[in-house]
């Protein structure tokens, strides 16, 4: 498969939430991570997501909310991935960031200057990834 999504992680699913419109879908990661997606009862049923199947969670980078130690902000996003910046390339408008994680996974977030700047983030800082469940895609194998 090819796909845009900066964010592509392999996993098995390990619990499916049912609900009457949309299902929550926990994915392990083989790192230790877990990331959580929101998606409708319908995809669940047409995939065939159910605990122990393979998958692959899709998080495009610009879906990526990026937070530091020093925010003193608490979230209601499920998911959140506290690493180091690994790369940081800063543009006039815009910055890719990438935290690596302590597993050596790796989430990629675009954000804009502004933001990297007021975060002050580098290379080598600590840094949180932050994804809202419902920016997650789930894809299984064909």
């Amino acid at each position: 498969m090819k796909i845009s999504a900066r964010n592509q992680f392999q996993g098995k699913v390990v619990a499916v939430t049912p609900g009457a419109v949309n299902a929550e879908v926990a994915v392990a990661l083989p790192g230790g991570e877990e990331i959580v997606a929101v998606v409708t009862s319908e995809s669940v049923k047409s995939l065939n997501i159910k605990a122990g199947e393979d998958v692959i969670a899709l998080v495009k980078a610009s879906s990526v909310l990026v937070m530091t130690e020093d925010s003193g902000v608490r979230l209601s996003a499920r998911n959140s991935f506290a690493g180091r910046v690994t790369a940081l390339e800063n543009g006039p408008i815009h910055a890719a960031v990438t935290i690596g994680l302590p597993s050596g996974a790796a989430v990629h977030a675009t954000i804009t200057h502004a933001a990297c700047e007021a975060l002050g983030l580098a290379e080598g800082a600590p840094a949180t990834a932050v994804v809202k469940a419902p920016q997650v895609i789930i894809g299984v194998p064909s």
